[in-house]
């Protein structure tokens, strides 16, 4: 049945390139529950002339090893290899700045999100339009550009996120989904498209500005915006060009369509069932960030929060930090280099399920020990820049069990702050999805987890595959988006059956990631200091 379906096309391809990896997701266009086949290759940002970036022959060559080892998996599990598809869709890290001129030139090398440069635009930006607009939002990188009078911004013709340079590249279309495009500029929820207030807002501020002013080469700066689409809408169709970047080989058939390309926080919202208003997920990658789908809009300007958008155009709250397991992987390899280095070496995820299941013996507040994972600039924590410290104190018990469980609540300590506003604001949570690498380890992280949002916090099994999953689910969707609602579809056709798991919080846990926090909150002057000093 499986390699039936692969052979006659009856299935979607998701493809996300995210912080660390670039996957791809193959499944059963009837039954997205199903996943039939995957591939993945390894990637790393760079840091270069003071900036975070990847370059687009590093997405090229990544994109088509990871589609390759999708095609061995599904030959080697079903003696089958796909040549088509019903649909496609890509998704990407979000915000950043891709800004191209009319020749389809990448003006500048790709400035993603975890760049923290754009400090003096986003507060303009902010007071300018009266939401907070972060500093990796893709406008603040365009505004803060104009400010600076950088050279090539006269040259700007059209700019856009990962997820949308991938896309055109592969259909011809520019255009974005409504949640990708909602970390680009402020969505209107009401038509689900960018504010036109705002986007007035900001024509005018730049007529008003000084000498950097005026600069882009446009009336409006929405000439320079992809078009927004939100799930369900047709988005293009595989161009040959496009299919020969993806497979090299030739195999690869043109003509399949597209859903519209969204961002990994969308895509996260779909591959845990969390795009009704009072649901929400966690995504613990490179990057953490909490989404929380609203009933009604904030009171107050938070610079804690983003307010972005799900697939559909519902207003969604963002809590987004820039640090998430990084620094806990770099701890696990050190401990699996010492495996190694013993003589007894161990598979990277029996690594992580030792120290994990050591974790759960740790203090609740794990024994006086803090952990910051801060490797980039941190703006909720109010960091332009990150250096990665674990601190003890002379009476802290100092245990492997104590240093992993801070290790491990050292990835939710700016999270944590940011859910304490949402908190405040009475903003209303039935329940918290989880997913990411982090929680495959079962009863771990997402216990802790649960302690640490004072909520139950539940993982499917679909966790691992994450984004690149969710977007496979929104191009499923593409045929039934006249006749059902994204969470209509999810509820029934995908998560009908799924076998989920729930943390509810442990009043231990919950008690002790509060002094845990607590501390960590204080910690943060230590934090400061080492970024001045080091």
């Amino acid at each position: 049945m499986s390699a039936e379906a692969i052979r006659t096309g009856r299935t979607t391809l998701g493809i996300e390139l995210g912080s660390t990896r670039i996957k791809a997701c193959l499944v059963d266009a009837d039954d997205p529950a199903n996943v039939l086949a995957v591939g993945s290759h390894a990637w790393e940002n760079r840091y270069e002339s003071g900036l975070w970036t990847y370059s687009l022959e590093d997405v090229w060559s990544g994109l088509q090893a990871a589609y390759a080892d999708l095609v061995s998996d599904a030959q080697q599990r079903h003696g089958a290899a796909p040549e088509t598809f019903a649909a496609i869709g890509v998704s990407a890290m979000m915000h950043g700045y891709l800004a191209f001129d009319e020749a389809g030139t990448l003006l500048v090398p790709f400035r993603t999100w975890r760049n923290t440069n754009t400090g003096p635009a986003a507060a303009e930006l902010t007071d300018a339009f009266g939401v907070n607009i972060p500093l990796r939002w893709s406008i603040a990188h365009l505004h803060q550009a104009v400010v600076d009078a950088e050279p090539h911004v006269p040259d700007i013709r059209f700019v856009t996120t990962l997820a949308g340079y991938v896309h055109q590249r592969l259909t011809g279309e520019r255009v974005l989904g409504v949640g990708d495009a909602s970390g680009m500029f402020p969505i209107d929820s009401a038509t689900s498209d960018y504010d036109a207030a705002m986007l007035a807002r900001y024509d005018a501020l730049r007529q008003a500005q000084g000498p950097a002013a005026g600069r882009l080469p446009v009336a409006s700066v929405s000439e320079l915006l992809p078009r927004v689409l939100v799930a369900g809408t047709p988005a293009g169709a595989l161009t040959a060009e496009g299919a020969a970047l993806l497979d090299p080989s030739g195999t690869l058939r043109p003509g399949i369509p597209f859903c519209a390309p969204e961002g990994d926080a969308g895509t996260g919202m779909v591959a845990t069932n969390a795009v009704a208003p009072r649901t929400g997920n966690v995504s613990a990658g490179t990057s953490i960030f909490a989404m929380v789908v609203l009933e009604r809009p904030l009171e107050c300007v938070h610079h804690e929060l983003d307010l972005v958008a799900t697939p559909s155009g519902d207003a969604v709250a963002m809590v987004h930090c820039n640090n998430g397991a990084s620094e806990l992987a770099a701890w696990a390899g050190m401990f699996a280099r010492f495996a190694e280095a013993s003589g007894t070496p161990l598979a990277d995820d029996a690594v992580y399920d030792i120290l994990f299941r050591e974790a759960l013996g740790g203090e609740a507040d794990a024994g006086g020990l803090l952990a910051y994972n801060h490797l980039a600039g941190e703006p909720i924590a109010g960091l332009t820049e990150g250096r990665p410290l674990f601190v003890r104190t002379p009476d802290s018990r100092f245990t492997l069990a104590n240093a992993m469980r801070a290790q491990l609540y050292g990835v939710f300590g700016t999270l944590a702050l940011g859910m304490r506003v949402l908190d405040d604001e009475g903003v209303g949570l039935d329940r918290m999805f989880a997913h990411g690498g982090m929680f495959r380890t079962a009863g771990v992280a997402q216990r802790f987890l649960a302690g640490a949002l004072g909520a139950p916090v539940s993982v499917g099994d679909t966790a691992s595959e994450g984004g690149a999953w969710g977007i496979a689910v929104l191009a499923a969707y593409l045929p039934h988006a006249g006749d059902l609602s994204l969470a209509a579809y999810l509820k029934h056709r995908v998560f009908a059956n799924a076998a989920i798991a729930t943390a509810d919080p442990d009043a231990a846990d919950v008690a002790g990631f509060a002094a845990y926090l607590d501390r960590y909150r204080v910690g943060l002057a230590v934090e400061a200091a080492a970024v001045t000093a080091l």
